[in-house]
């Protein structure tokens, strides 16, 4: 019912939409006299804000398509590498003429970069991706939105996310470095516990981990004291939803997008409201830079996908209320995970010393958990004065962090041409 009253409250708004729509059209016409004075402007601005605030936010293109390395701009290619009805696994492919004039290798260490499947298109990583794209051959998963899957092709869970992540190691092949952000980081980790486990040749040389919470029991935040404080039975009959008519996955019963943007968003409802404040008034005085940051964020923010039922809830249970992976206790289809078979797979953690989603703890956690990794293929760093998502996106991430990440991923590169030297 919460899906269709949303869906109502979207179609009923379009009259006024369109009004805003043409009230903004007549009062930013060169044509208009009283364009530029301060009733116009004025207007101006609360038809943008208004137009804003009731469209609907598909999802965001990736606008990587020419990216600056060492201050020259490199074409790239979107190359789909494998698919599934739940996630197309994209390649960044650099254009190899351009490489060669920005003095780069044309073969640098391939690195899949797990995108979040927690409410946001990966494109929400465009800042990580164009980072690693200086030096890297680079992967990414674009996880599709649950209501666009027809019923017919079935579930997706928690142990399918840990099958996809296997298998999209085998279609990139060996040699990979996995950088998990944010959610992804148990099912990652226990993926390649898996294939540590079965000597897979596809195992991965290394694997980041970013704001993840492989143990949510440490440093809590709001959003784990919210999943602990609730019973189980709460998600199931109040964050479970039916998608309607006319998506392709009518039927389907998700986790909607809106209601975890709504979450978020009233975690920080002051900042939120103070941004469209300022915004308003940017418009007013005409602050085209000011503006556009706004617009660029709010427009990625703002676009937001579904999760199945069963994925999200077996998030809930396995990850935020029992913690069967930080305690050793997960299974998966019947078969014990266990993280101690990880012996030749480098580890690095990143935490922000503000990050209010993840806590500080909750991704070096997996240090321990790995006690077999040897030490000089171990990196643990937190960063001072960021919050989460400056962990893999902005000026922190460029300048600080991601220079460190790419050092751990050629030191571990460097550990895997030593190893196979040795087997020959």
């Amino acid at each position: 019912m919460l899906y269709s009253l949303h869906e109502f409250s979207y179609y009923s708004a379009a009259p006024y939409r369109l009004g805003a729509q043409l009230a903004r059209s007549f009062w930013s016409s060169p044509f208009n006299p009283a364009a530029e004075t301060a009733i116009g402007r004025t207007a101006y601005a609360a038809a943008e804000v208004f137009e804003g605030l009731t469209r609907r936010y598909g999802k965001p293109a990736w606008n990587l398509d020419v990216v600056t390395i060492d201050n020259l701009p490199v074409r790239t290619t979107q190359q789909t590498i494998w698919t599934s009805p739940w996630c197309r696994l994209i390649r960044f492919a650099r254009d190899l003429g351009d490489l060669k004039r920005a003095g780069k290798p044309a073969d640098g260490p391939a690195v899949l970069i797990v995108a979040p499947l927690s409410g946001h298109y990966a494109t929400l990583l465009r800042g990580t991706v164009e980072g690693f794209l200086q030096d890297h051959d680079v992967y990414v998963t674009d996880w599709v939105n649950a209501r666009q899957v027809p019923m017919l092709e079935g579930r997706f869970d928690f142990f399918d996310y840990i099958d996809h992540i296997r298998e999209m190691l085998t279609a990139i092949g060996p040699r990979v470095h996995v950088v998990g952000v944010c959610q992804p980081g148990p099912p990652v980790l226990a993926a390649c516990a898996l294939m540590a486990e079965d000597k897979d040749p596809h195992r991965p040389l290394s694997m980041t981990y970013m704001g993840s919470p492989i143990d949510a029991r440490l440093s809590p935040t709001v959003t784990n004291r919210l999943a602990e404080a609730r019973p189980f039975a709460w998600f199931k009959s109040n964050m479970i939803h039916t998608v309607p008519l006319p998506y392709p996955g009518a039927g389907r019963r998700v986790y909607p997008g809106f209601v975890q943007l709504y979450s978020f968003m009233s975690m920080n409802e002051d900042r939120h409201r103070d941004a469209q404040h300022e915004y308003f008034e940017n418009l007013i005085a005409g602050d085209g830079d000011e503006v556009q940051k706004h617009e660029e964020f709010y427009d990625e923010y703002l676009s937001v996908l579904d999760l199945t039922e069963e994925f999200y809830l077996q998030t809930i249970d396995i990850v935020f209320q029992n913690h069967l992976l930080a305690r050793n206790e997960l299974e998966h289809r019947g078969r014990k995970v266990d993280l101690t078979r990880i012996t030749d797979i480098g580890l690095m953690t990143v935490e922000g010393e503000k990050d209010d989603i993840s806590g500080v703890g909750q991704t070096q956690a997996a240090h321990g958990l790995c006690p077999n990794v040897p030490e000089d293929r171990r990196e643990l760093y937190v960063h001072p004065e960021v919050g989460h998502y400056g962990v893999f996106n902005g000026r922190r991430f460029r300048d600080d962090i991601y220079p460190r990440v790419r050092d751990f991923i050629a030191r571990n590169e460097a550990a895997g041409d030593v190893s196979r030297r040795a087997a020959a």
